[in-house]
């Protein structure tokens, strides 16, 4: 199929993340992996190669480079991006200080997600993601994701609220309404930028969902009630917040808009065929790719006429592997939605969390009910050999790709 600008980056990032070979170097240490402590000698920010690389053919040999100084512990932490609260056990996260710098040290996890109760105003969300971007680096020498969900409307964490100085960008479906995708970009190309003033270099939207059900909890979020509408509103919006210089994600694949139900407390369905699928909930996502979008999230949707049972398209093979990455051909990285939905712990216990996730084919596991119990378990699976080390690998390279290569280190 075709695809839009920035092909080039696109095949660089997919080479670095398509799984090349990479003897292990023992890695995998003994039969129980032993967790790091604070005090473990960890590598220092100046003792790894800094600076983005200097061409886009040396991605790949700079992601090489990373990966075989990282211990199996260091890459299985990366998989993995979690609340200031799972992180530090501190009961709510203000301020980034000693506590988040120990806690990085023994776990630096791939990045941090931060809501509404995080943030106080526009100084101290600065500060706090400053010195969390700084001990991220002194722990293994990389960037972290820190992010947030700010689509505007009634997902809003920063605009709108006093202590910031930013309107609420509003609802996306009154985006869509205006038919004008220039608008669409615009409003991310703002949001991304308010943002990245505050110090956040990952946003969990665009909404790419088509709200074929507009009584559900996508109606106001979604940019409208059919593929026509909504594709090229999510194409312009990735295309805003790559200007502004912030990674966005589009979700939640393969598309939750029609589906009756809050996959916050339960599990959700669609009925539709792959068939149905193709002609539109599929196709915002396939806007998003050409326009090298490079997070998507997979959503929480059952689809048992694709996948013959209620499996969840976050725990499913069939979806994330066979249709996001097989069929459309997305190179990025997965991600999960919040594993601490119902509609995924009713699915699976929390120490298998993180490991279905990856047999399925997913990059990086978002909140994890139990981040400790959901870590402990990808590390017993590679050590009793039901995770193979090199599928572990495989994503670290795509979750190194899109930090070296479009983040900077």
């Amino acid at each position: 199929m075709g695809r839009g600008g920035g092909l080039t980056r696109r095949s660089a990032l997919a080479a670095a993340g398509a799984g090349l070979s990479l003897a292990l170097a023992g890695c995998l240490g003994d039969a129980s992996p032993r967790v790091p402590e604070a005090g473990d000698d960890v590598p220092a920010a100046e003792d790894l190669p800094r600076g983005a690389p200097a061409a886009e053919g040396d991605l790949e040999a700079e992601v090489e480079r990373r990966l075989a100084g990282m211990t199996l512990e260091q890459r299985v932490a990366q998989l993995f991006v979690v609340s200031p609260e799972a992180l530090t056990g501190v009961g709510r996260v203000v301020a980034a200080g000693q506590t988040t710098r120990d806690a990085l040290l023994r776990f630096p996890v791939g990045g941090v997600v931060y809501f509404g109760a995080n943030l106080v105003d526009a100084e101290q969300t600065r500060e706090m993601l400053a010195n969390t971007a700084t001990y991220a680096r002194e722990a293994n020498g990389l960037p972290i994701l820190l992010c947030v969900d700010e689509e505007g409307g009634t997902v809003s964490r920063v605009g709108g609220r006093e202590g910031f100085g930013v309107e609420n960008v509003g609802d996306m479906r009154d985006v869509g309404a205006t038919g004008d995708a220039t608008r669409a970009y615009d409003v991310a190309l703002h949001v991304g930028t308010y943002l990245a003033d505050l110090g956040f270099n990952v946003d969990f939207a665009p909404d790419a969902d088509v709200a074929s059900n507009p009584s559900g909890t996508m109606g106001r979020r979604s940019f409208g009630a059919t593929a026509e509408e909504v594709a090229p509103m999510v194409a312009a919006q990735v295309r805003g917040f790559a200007d502004a210089g912030v990674l966005c994600a589009a979700k939640h694949f393969p598309g939750i808009g029609g589906a009756l139900g809050d996959s916050h407390d339960a599990r959700i369905y669609s009925d539709k065929t792959l068939e149905e699928l193709r002609l539109e909930e599929l196709v915002p996502f396939e806007a998003a790719i050409a326009e090298d979008v490079p997070i998507v999230m997979v959503g929480h949707l059952s689809l048992p006429s694709v996948t013959g049972g209620d499996t969840p398209a976050s725990l499913s093979h069939e979806v994330v592997t066979g249709i996001l990455r097989e069929e459309l051909g997305f190179g990025g990285v997965v991600i999960t939605d919040s594993m601490e939905m119902g509609a995924a712990t009713s699915s699976v216990p929390e120490g298998r969390v993180a490991v279905e996730a990856l047999l399925a084919g997913v990059d990086v596991v978002l909140m994890p009910p139990s981040f400790e119990a959901a870590y402990q378990g990808v590390l017993d699976a590679v050590s009793s050999g039901e995770l193979d080390a090199a599928r572990v690998d495989a994503s670290v390279r795509r979750v190194l790709a899109v930090k070296l290569g479009r983040l900077g280190a």
